[in-house]
């Protein structure tokens, strides 16, 4: 068996422990194993808080199991003992026995420990992805996983499927009659339910806890089809990743996959994915496919305060298009660049129902309403829903971001004064800036020459060297048109305008800016 490995994440300056963990106790006594779901259905509980979590801990522990991996690594060479050179030269054997020319690669074991939950008595496996995505960054596997079920039979499994996006992975070990529990349907799930969790904690074994739903809808990324986690309070540490989170009935309504916490440690904030957003995925994996997922084509922004107060718009109801992506469903059917996206077939966009989360279960090949704002306007657009490529693809149609320095042109480039009102100094975007600042060819707008430190645009992390593209969704050429469009924002009595900056080759962003009395 592999040494237990833990793995800490951190989401938004948090570290957010990667839980790993599962294993359990075997099934002694009653029906025969496999012949029936260890959650199959009995006698409801009765509301509240139970006496004990004991016969539903033993009914279902059977079929929670430990997921351990394997992989050699290639690891950087330590630093060339001198002594070694010297022996070499005079052709002295190494005392060590080393012979290894220097450019050998070195490699050693590494692994990680995990849980996962039997959904077949003959043998299929739902856990995790990351617990058996390969180290070193090359976007493959481990070299070999093992399952071994609580009373320590252990099977070498195979990796049927997994999928990067949602964190989901199916295996498939060779067995009969094997201890299984069934889905439930997390969208009954209420705040404040009991529930319990089951997994394998910094490597101990098969562990029980219990606590209730804290939230539903849970982000912790602010973007992503499956950005939308079941937290809960019950302890949930390094180790639980890919074991099952149960309701009273015995039914799985989440997968356990993450944690928030300062120290690595269980803090009370465990984050699950649900049951509903799973299945699809897990079903697909099981038949050899990709899952299936919408498709827009469009970069977005959520409408923060600031950018919602220069729309004129409530904040939080909708997403800014920021971006479209040539060929894809969102340019065919006419999206623009500073559209807002206020409703998809009905459902208002809103934090909890992001346009990513309603279009990637929205069926592909699908033609649903896009309710949208256009220059104050509201209208609807349909939008024939695209299958969502795979992560190379979308790398290759994004581009790879550069990091630019921001510097100027030359320094006989004399700024032009205008953007007062935005606590800038603007000046043309010349051919020659271009070319220094190594932008798109034709790229057109302003260029920022200085940021007043003390201007809301500085606040807002405006550096010299941006370009300015648009404000209030009115394409900038020259200083005169910012100036334009800052007058008719004030004529219209707005105290802020909408400003798309780009840095250097980076995706083009949309900030809202308090206008200079």
């Amino acid at each position: 068996m592999a040494k237990e490995m833990t793995t800490v994440r951190y989401v938004y300056g948090i570290a957010a422990a990667l839980l790993l963990g599962g294993s359990a106790y075997s099934m002694t006594g009653g029906t025969l194993a496999g012949q029936e779901a260890q959650n199959a259905p009995r006698p409801v509980p009765v509301a509240g808080a139970p006496e004990s979590f004991a016969d539903l801990a033993a009914r279902l522990q059977p079929a929670v199991v430990n997921i351990s991996t394997r992989q050699e690594i290639e690891v950087q060479r330590r630093q060339q003992d001198p002594l070694d050179q010297f022996f070499r030269r005079f052709g002295v054997p190494n005392p060590r026995g080393n012979s290894e020319p220097d450019d050998a690669p070195v490699t050693r074991e590494t692994g990680s420990l995990g849980s996962g939950f039997v959904i077949s008595p003959d043998g299929y496996i739902v856990t995790n992805n990351h617990l058996i995505e390969g180290r070193g960054g090359n976007g493959g596997t481990v070299d070999e996983v093992y399952v071994t079920f609580p009373d320590r039979t252990e099977y070498e499994a195979r990796i049927v499927g997994r999928d990067p996006d949602s964190d989901l992975a199916v295996l498939k070990i060779e067995g009969t009659n094997l201890p299984y529990v069934n889905w439930g349907d997390s969208d009954d799930v209420r705040v404040g339910d009991w529930i319990i969790a089951i997994g394998n904690p910094y490597g101990l074994g098969g562990t029980v806890t219990a606590g209730i739903v804290s939230a539903l809808h849970r982000g912790i990324t602010g973007f992503g089809a499956y950005d939308r986690y079941i937290q809960t309070d019950a302890s949930i540490n390094m180790g639980n990743s890919g074991g099952p989170m149960f309701d009273m009935a015995g039914n799985v309504i989440g997968i356990n996959s993450a944690l928030i916490s300062p120290t690595g440690a269980s803090v009370g904030i465990g984050l699950a994915i649900p049951a509903e957003a799973a299945k699809p995925v897990i079903e697909s994996l099981r038949r050899g496919e990709a899952p299936e997922r919408g498709y827009l084509g469009v970069s977005l922004q959520p409408l923060s305060e600031d950018i919602a107060d220069a729309l004129g718009l409530p904040k939080e109801r909708g997403e800014l298009v920021r971006s479209v992506v040539a060929g894809q469903a969102a340019e065919a059917a006419g999206l623009q660049r500073g559209d807002v996206i206020l409703a998809i077939d009905g459902t208002p966009v809103t934090p909890d129902n992001t346009v990513s989360y309603l279009i990637a279960n929205t069926p592909v090949g699908a033609t649903v309403p896009l309710t949208i704002i256009r220059n104050g306007e509201r209208r609807t657009v349909n939008v024939r829903v695209n299958q969502r490529p795979s992560r190379e693809e979308l790398a290759a149609q994004l581009g790879s971001p550069e990091r630019e320095d921001g510097g100027m042109a030359a320094e006989d480039e004399t700024p032009v004064d205008g953007g007062d009102a935005l606590g800038m100094t603007l000046q043309p975007l010349t051919d020659q800036i271009r070319d220094a600042l190594r932008l798109e060819p034709g790229l057109e707008g302003v260029i920022i020459s200085r940021v007043d430190p003390n201007s809301d645009a500085a606040r807002k992390g405006l550096q010299r060297g941006e370009v300015i593209l648009r404000v209030n969704r009115q394409d900038v050429r020259n200083v005169d048109d910012v100036d334009a469009a800052v007058g008719a924002a004030r004529a219209a009595g707005r105290d802020s305008v909408l400003v798309l900056v780009q840095r250097g080759r980076q995706p083009a962003r949309y900030i809202g800016l308090e206008l200079e009395r």
